[in-house]
Formats: structure tokens, C-alpha cells, sequence
């Protein structure tokens, strides 16, 4: 096995610092840009900006401009962006999965809570949407920022990842092909490729912790 170099770990550290650094750039510039009345100041933010996109850039080798429009669509106060994932599993344990039609990764139900959902109406949406079955909230069992889970490729901005364990309640129909390749049930020994950015293998080994016993508490991290 080969072991990581101590120059591989800082360059891996230092790359961390430069994308937290980014991130809080490109929040700071969209706060100003939200708030500056003089029209100097709003020049400088869009710059702010600018320069953050930069660095994204380097770190992920998107280009720049794309990044800076991706930057430039949200407005007012800069706040995490939520992420809700419903996971489910069945008798014998084993977990379902959707197979996502972006990147052929495996991952529970889920994606960005829309404007006028509530937590509850946003998960359960996902799953029908996504895998086809109408499920029920058992419970929310974690409320996870995305940085510190190590999810990757890192993203221009911050994430809450809310997950909910669920239930199925029995009603089926096929999955909205837009986004989902397959759906199945896996055992958690025998997992498909997981999609990095959306959930960890110790993400699902936790959620059958809270499956198991759900008088858990909740995971905040």
C-alpha cells in the first residue's frame, strides 16, 4: 500500500486552506455587492468576486468565467446552500440507492431543497421523484457541513446536508429518468460506487445506526 508522502498531505492542506479562503472571499464580495450603496464599492465586490472564481478555478480546474457566473447567481446574504438526502432501507438491511444520470454514481435520493419547501416536503419529494417510491419521514438523523464530511470535488460554496431516515410506505412507480439511471437495494457489504460529492460509506453506516435505534441522538458536524 502505498503511504501519502508528508508533501502530499501539505499540499493537500494547503489546497483546503485555499478553497475555505475562496469560499469566504466569494461570500464576503456577494454580502458587499448586496449591501454597498456607492457604486465604487460594488465594482470592487464584483471584483472580490472575480478573484474568487480565480481560485476555484485553480483548485478545480473549471475555468474561471464559468465559476464566475455560477458565483454571480445568487444574491442578498450569503448562507449555506441544503442539501436534503432521504435514506431508506429495508427488512434485511439493505439500502436504496439511485444511480445518478450526472456522474454513474450511486447515492440515497436527494438534492437542493426548493424555495416554499418545508424539510419534510423536500426530502420526500426527492425520493418519489428520483427512485419511485412514496415514502414517510422517520426522522432527521443528521444535519452535516459538506467541508467538514470531506465531500468532493469542493464546491464554490458552503452546504448543509440534512438527512432524513424514511420509510417506504409500499406505493412504487418508475423514477424520473431526467436524473436516475437505476434504482436498487444494496447491502451495506456490498455497496455499488458511491457518488462522492452527495454521500460517504460512513454517512449510510450511520444512518442504519439511527435505523437500528432511532432514539439517537441527532448528528450535527
Amino acid at each position: 500500500m502505498e503511504i501519502p508522502s508528508a508533501s502530499s498531505d501539505r499540499a493537500t492542506d494547503a489546497a483546503e486552506r485555499v478553497r475555505r479562503v475562496a469560499v469566504e472571499l466569494a461570500a464576503l464580495s456577494q454580502d458587499g455587492a448586496t449591501f454597498a450603496q456607492d457604486r465604487y464599492d460594488q465594482v470592487r465586490y464584483a471584483q472580490a468576486n472575480r478573484l474568487a472564481a480565480e481560485l476555484f478555478a485553480v483548485l478545480t480546474d473549471r475555468p474561471a468565467d464559468d465559476l464566475h457566473l455560477e458565483l454571480g447567481r445568487d444574491s442578498g446574504y450569503a448562507t449555506p446552500k441544503v442539501d436534503v438526502r432521504g435514506v431508506l432501507f429495508d427488512d434485511d438491511e439493505r439500502v436504496l440507492l439511485m444511480q445518478e444520470r450526472s456522474d454513474g454514481m450511486w447515492c440515497p435520493p436527494g438534492g437542493w431543497a426548493d424555495p416554499l419547501d418545508t424539510p419534510r416536503t423536500a426530502v420526500l419529494r426527492e425520493v418519489r421523484e428520483e427512485s419511485g417510491y412514496e415514502a414517510e419521514v422517520v426522522k432527521l438523523f443528521a444535519c452535516w457541513e459538506r467541508d467538514v464530511q470531506g465531500h468532493t470535488p469542493p464546491l464554490p460554496v458552503a452546504v448543509f446536508k440534512l438527512f432524513f431516515l424514511c420509510r417506504a410506505t409500499g406505493d412504487v412507480r418508475p423514477a424520473q429518468e431526467l436524473e436516475t439511471l437505476d434504482v436498487g437495494w444494496f447491502p451495506l457489504d456490498a455497496l455499488p460506487p458511491l457518488s462522492p460529492g452527495r454521500v460517504t460509506e460512513r454517512q449510510l453506516r450511520r444512518a442504519l445506526d439511527h435505523h437500528r435505534d432511532p432514539a439517537l441522538p441527532v448528528d450535527l458536524d
